[in-house]
C-alpha cells in the first residue's frame, strides 16, 4: 500500500497554488475593463487555461485515497467530511473559470449589465468566496492531521515529517473528542436511514 504521493502528485499540488493566488490577484476591479481587446483576450486564454489544468487535476488526484499514508484508522465520517471538502474545492475551482468565460461571453455579446450578467458575477464571486473557506478548511485539516502525525500530511508535504502518532495529552484528547462526535454523526445518520 502507498504511503506517499507520486512526485507528479505533489508537483500538481504545490504548482497549482500560484496558479490560483495569481488568478485571485488579477482579478478585473470592474467589468468595463473587459472593453480593452487584449486584457479580454488574456482574461479568456487564462480561464481556459485554468479550467483546462483543474479538470486534468481532478482526473489525476482522484485515484489516490483521501487519506493516504494515514497510520491510523480513518473513521467513515472524518472520510465522508475530507471527500466533500476535496470535491467541493473541484466545484468551486471549476466554477470559477467557467463563470469567468460566461461573463465574457455575454460581455462580448452586448450584455454588459442586467439579470444574466448578474447571476454570472454572482455565481462568480459566490465561487470565489468558498474556495476561500474550502481552501482555508484544507490548509486548517492537514495542520492539524500533521499535530495529530497521522501520516497523511507526510505522504504530500516535503517538511516536518511525522515520526509517529502524537503523544501529546492535548492532541490526544482532542482527537479522542474528535472520534466520539463522529461516531455520534455516524449514528445519527444511520439512525436516520433505518
Amino acid at each position: 500500500m502507498a504511503t506517499s504521493h507520486t512526485s507528479l502528485a505533489k508537483f500538481i499540488h504545490w504548482s497549482f497554488i500560484p496558479l490560483y493566488a495569481y488568478g485571485i490577484f488579477k482579478q478585473l476591479d470592474d467589468l468595463s475593463q473587459l472593453e480593452d481587446t487584449g486584457l479580454l483576450i488574456f482574461e479568456v486564454a487564462f480561464a481556459t487555461m485554468f479550467l483546462l489544468i483543474v479538470v486534468l487535476r481532478y482526473t489525476y488526484m482522484r485515484r489516490f485515497d483521501t487519506f493516504l499514508g494515514a497510520r491510523v484508522p480513518v473513521h467513515r465520517v472524518h472520510y465522508f467530511f475530507a471527500k466533500t471538502v476535496h470535491r467541493s474545492m473541484y466545484f468551486c475551482l471549476i466554477l470559477l473559470p467557467l463563470t469567468g468565460l460566461i461573463i465574457a461571453g455575454l460581455f462580448t455579446s452586448g450584455i454588459k449589465d442586467g439579470s444574466a450578467q448578474e447571476v454570472a458575477l454572482s455565481v462568480h464571486e459566490f465561487s470565489a468566496s468558498l474556495s476561500y473557506v474550502l481552501i482555508a478548511l484544507h490548509v486548517g485539516a492537514a495542520v492539524y492531521s500533521r499535530l495529530k502525525g497521522e501520516g497523511v500530511w507526510t505522504s504530500m508535504v516535503p517538511i516536518f515529517a511525522e515520526e509517529k502518532p502524537s503523544s501529546n495529552p492535548i492532541i490526544t484528547r482532542i482527537a479522542e473528542v474528535e472520534e466520539q462526535v463522529y461516531d455520534q454523526v455516524g449514528r445519527f445518520f444511520s439512525a436516520k436511514k433505518g
